[in-house]
């Protein structure tokens, strides 16, 4: 049977290819320019496949890829043979129509080189694991990196789910029950919004509770104590106002300080822990598993960009990647039906409203 997968599937089987085919990785900057001055040569790359571990090992010497499984050399293949290759998946995946397809083609040579799957196995958020040369601590470490494809589909950075939906009280107003129902009855793409709306509109305002996952109120209280209280807050300006991107709606919590910083000297406190929020998601964060703190993807991200060129985020340039995260996610509504979330609710006799928290790429 032909092996299918979407574009941020194939982009997985891309970037293997690219990567041995090109033999290093260009830092990017904070608007996804390579840094040419700032690379990093790669030694290996490993990837799991169900029948085991295989490692793609670059011989410079000899313009020589060594393929090999727990330290037995299967194969030995050219590097331009990965450079022709990507470059022929790369078309492939461009011009493809569908959600889902197959690439004939790509399918045969990755049988060639014991590439079996298009998603490799991994049980964390690290999509591929390379050991590069560091040429500024002269090390050679092996690190984790998750793939974001720009040649499908906007990739999430943290997906929906009852674990990620806020919960607030409405206050300053009791509402009937046919006034229930009326506010839960408005339809429409902004059905949200404007159920918000009608709950101003009656004199009513909504103050947060908590968070319907209690491990998710902690992992985001062990990253910043007021973490979970500024990221209501992000979900109250985007279910409210027109206002979508992580920068835009960061940019006016530091405007309206809700939390009551002292911002007398400017400190940008509000940009400065939603950074750190965006990171620790990118590298290991899930709303449902308690976090711990140590990152599963510990090299950071690769971006394939819309032509093709990779480039990489390394947590060691923590700050363009920061910005990188700051500068090109933003807030989105996720399905209220499947989630729970956007209707009025009354519970131990007080009235609440869930909000849901979704953050997706914009490129």
């Amino acid at each position: 049977m032909a092996k299918t997968g979407n574009k941020g599937e194939w982009s997985e089987i891309y970037t293997l290819f690219k990567l041995l085919g090109d033999k290093q990785v260009f830092a990017g900057d904070a608007n996804l320019n390579r840094i040419e001055a700032l690379f990093y040569p790669i030694i290996k790359i490993l990837r799991s496949e169900n029948d085991g571990n295989h490692e793609y090992m670059i011989d410079n010497t000899a313009n020589l890829i060594f393929i090999s499984d727990n330290n037995k050399k299967l194969f030995e293949i050219p590097i331009l043979t990965f450079r022709k290759q990507a470059t022929q998946l790369l078309s492939e995946i461009k011009s493809a129509q569908g959600s889902s397809f197959s690439i004939p083609e790509t399918e045969k040579f990755m049988n060639t080189i014991a590439c079996k799957q298009i998603k490799a196995k991994s049980t964390d958020k690290s999509d591929i694991k390379i050991v590069i040369h560091d040429l500024r601590t002269n090390a050679n470490p092996l690190l984790g990196f998750s793939i974001k494809s720009q040649l499908g589909g906007a990739s999430t950075l943290l997906n929906a789910g009852n674990t990620t939906n806020f919960i607030y009280n409405i206050k300053n107003l009791l509402l009937s029950d046919s006034q229930v129902n009326k506010i839960n009855q408005i339809d429409g793409n902004s059905k949200i919004k404007d159920r918000i709306f009608e709950i101003k509109h009656l004199g009513g305002h909504l103050e947060f509770q908590t968070t319907e996952c209690e491990i998710f109120k902690n992992n985001l209280t062990l990253i910043d104590s007021l973490l979970p209280d500024i990221l209501a807050a992000c979900l109250q300006i985007f279910f409210s106002s027109d206002l979508k991107t992580i920068k835009q709606i960061t940019d006016k919590l530091e405007k309206d300080n809700p939390l009551h910083f002292d911002i007398k000297d400017n400190h940008r406190f509000y940009e400065y822990k939603m950074k750190r929020f965006l990171v620790d998601v990118a590298l290991g964060m899930m709303p449902s598993k308690v976090w711990n703190g140590q990152y599963d993807a510990t090299g950071g991200y690769l971006i394939v960009k819309d032509d093709g060129n990779i480039v990489c985020y390394h947590i060691y340039n923590r700050n363009d990647f920061e910005s990188y995260l700051y500068n090109n996610t933003k807030f989105e509504t996720a399905s209220s039906t499947r989630h729970n979330f956007g209707t009025v609710e009354k519970i131990d006799g007080k009235q609440i409203l869930k909000l849901n928290l979704q953050i997706r790429f914009t490129r």
